[in-house]
């Protein structure tokens, strides 16, 4: 027996650990919560679920594994009710659960509700029994109606609801950056409460079998080049999407192409309980591909690893998603996946490393990387290999459960330490949480503008001219690092120095011009002394308005010096002066700081490599 010292409960109202996989209201959320549950007990836990009572038969407790047990809680009637039709039964979900634990006389440290139904119980238990919670929300209100919009069937008074958890809860879980913007943006939620983990893989379930030998399990062609499609069969899977793609590819390819869908709510694909795969099957045939496309049917967990690792690629190119559990199975086996630029996809799936991102109902797009992918083998192979160490590194349930329960502990230890403890833990989770939340806008904002700015350098050196770096303060500092990496080296250690200046390095200057001419001038000066036509003058300014760099770029503008501006708060004033403007997405100054590094240390490395390997600079013998 484990050794489970701790105890507590997940609220899962309509996704049991226990239902079968592939129907319209079963899917990653079931999985999610068995596999977390199981790992929880290798940390000391021991996790009871409670689900809704959907059959008489159902036991009202089921031990589930050693550790982990689930706990049927009747509310309504003890039959399959939609998902979209449970919100008037969560009262009554409430009073039973509230009444199961005080009969058994249960002590729960915590609990972890999953979806917003089980969180608005999950908020009324904590005010009558007092228990702290958390949630993963696993889908959002807001983010369903704008891609769904009537198609959405639930109430309108769920964003009420999820506005209130996000207040309420202890913490509210993200799954992946898209979560937490979503939960920012559209539902203020208060960032120190956001922990951002992801979902997971058991790689006991699914693991590398060689492609020749899944094959001969499910008796398939060994020489078809095979598409994967798997998961729920509800129409904002975007399967009708992959259907289309594969007719454009069948059209310019003159390989034997196979499609195979799994889901539904039957083992044998039957369009009458699962109409989705009627209206799949007369889009097949209308756009000529219907002999190419097998629909498999609901399949048992332990079947799908013959399936992920028989196919040449996995596709998965929903509307919108969460998280999206199948790209990690089917990396996991060594199955590249071409996914939707999307939620958790776009974050799990590393674009042209373990696959590809493709835009939504982008059919074209999606048959270009299928051609792409099925037509090299070497690049199948070499995203294959990638795929497997992203999973193995990042996202393993095991790793998952560990972040899970450092997170459970943080809230715990304020409720027993007290409240000092408290704020010094909210302190650090909020610098971080700050910092992740920079770097994400600052990617989606500088990406194109930080590659521009590499060239410009790479432009000026290969010219024979140099880089000026100046700023004050902190930046002063900033601008010493970058000359100090390009003069010295960053990642190639066997490669020449690189002609660069800090315009803030030489005491005698600065103060013999701060004496003699003034602060402001101290940059300027230097500039008008040492600038030529092919140089690049960096400015480093949190604010933007540093007045000695503005006066900077202004002389450096007389004589046709290109200016970068690294900046923060907005840009100010140098923002208007820069050829090209680094404005970090952050009014908080040492938030900007922090980012300033991280991006001259990726122009230093972008600038080593197109110098030392695409234009192929002499390094030294």
């Amino acid at each position: 027996m484990k050794n489970l010292s701790k105890r507590i409960a997940f609220i899962s109202e309509h996704a049991s650990p226990l239902a079968s996989l592939g129907g319209v209201d079963s899917g990653g959320q079931n999985v999610y919560v068995d596999r977390l549950a199981r790992q929880l007990t290798r940390y000391g836990y021991q996790v009871d679920v409670f689900t809704r009572k959907d059959n008489p038969d159902l036991p009202d407790v089921v031990e589930l594994y050693d550790g982990v047990r689930v706990i049927h809680i009747t509310a309504g009637p003890e039959q399959q009710v939609r998902k979209e039709d449970l919100l008037s039964l969560m009262d009554e979900f409430t009073v039973n659960m509230i009444s199961f634990i005080e009969e058994k006389d249960i002590k729960y440290e915590l609990i972890h509700a999953h979806f917003f139904m089980s969180a608005l119980v999950a908020a009324d238990i904590k005010k009558s029994l007092d228990i702290p919670f958390v949630v993963t929300f696993h889908a959002l209100g807001k983010v369903r109606r704008i891609h769904q919009k009537e198609a959405d069937k639930f109430p309108d008074t769920r964003f009420a609801i999820e506005e209130r958890i996000m207040q309420e809860a202890d913490r509210v879980i993200a799954e992946c950056p898209q979560d937490y913007d979503d939960f920012t943006e559209l539902y203020d939620a208060p960032e120190q409460k956001i922990a951002t983990i992801p979902c997971g893989v058991d790689l006991q379930d699914f693991y590398p079998i060689d492609r020749m030998v899944a094959r001969m399990v499910l008796g398939w062609d060994q020489n078809e080049k095979v598409i994967l499609q798997l998961g729920r069969m509800v129409k904002r899977k975007g399967i009708a999407n992959v259907i289309k793609a594969l007719a454009i590819l069948s059209e310019k390819s003159d390989s034997s192409i196979r499609l195979v869908i799994v889901g539904g709510e039957s083992d044998v694909p039957d369009a009458a309980i699962t109409p989705e795969i009627g209206r799949l099957r007369e889009l097949a045939e209308g756009l000529g591909v219907a002999d190419k496309v097998t629909f498999a049917g609901r399949k048992n967990r332990d079947q799908l690893k013959f399936y992920y690792n028989a196919a040449d690629v996995f596709v998965s190119t929903p509307w919108y998603e969460p998280f999206g559990m199948t790209p990690l199975e089917a990396m996991a086996c060594g199955t590249p996946v071409i996914g939707s630029k999307v939620g958790g996809i776009k974050f799990s799936v590393a674009d042209g490393e373990t696959g590809f991102l493709v835009p939504p109902k982008n059919p074209e797009a999606l048959a270009d990387k299928l051609d792409a992918l099925l037509s090299n083998a070497t690049l199948n192979d070499e995203l294959r290999e990638n795929a497997i160490e992203r999973v193995k590194n990042e996202f393993t349930w095991d790793i998952i459960a560990g972040q899970m329960t450092r997170l459970y502990n943080q809230i715990t230890s304020v409720i027993l330490d007290g409240d000092d403890n408290g704020q010094d833990l909210q302190l650090v989770e909020k610098n971080f949480h700050r910092l992740a939340e920079a770097t994400r806008k600052t990617e989606r904002m500088l990406s194109t503008e930080v590659l521009e700015a590499s060239k410009v350098v790479v432009k000026c050196l290969l010219a024979k001219g140099k880089v000026m770096a100046c700023g004050n303060g902190g930046s002063a500092s900033d601008a010493q690092h970058f000359v100090g990496e390009l003069v010295g080296h960053f990642m190639m250690n066997e490669r020449p120095g690189l002609s660069a200046i800090a315009l803030t390095a030489d005491t005698s200057v600065i103060t013999a011009l701060g004496n003699d001419f003034g602060y402001d001038q101290i940059f300027a000066r230097q500039v008008e002394a040492l600038a030529e036509k092919n140089d690049v003058l960096i400015g480093i300014s949190t604010s933007g308005n540093s007045g000695n760099v503005i006066e900077a770029f202004k002389e450096a503008h007389k004589k046709d010096v290109t200016c970068i501006g690294i900046l923060g708060k907005g840009g100010g004033e140098l923002k208007e002066l820069s050829d090209i403007a680094l404005v970090v997405p952050s009014s908080n100054t040492q938030t900007v700081q922090e980012m300033h590094i991280h991006l001259i240390h990726t122009i230093c490395e972008l600038v080593e490599q197109q110098l030392f390997i695409k234009n192929k600079v002499a390094l030294p013998e």
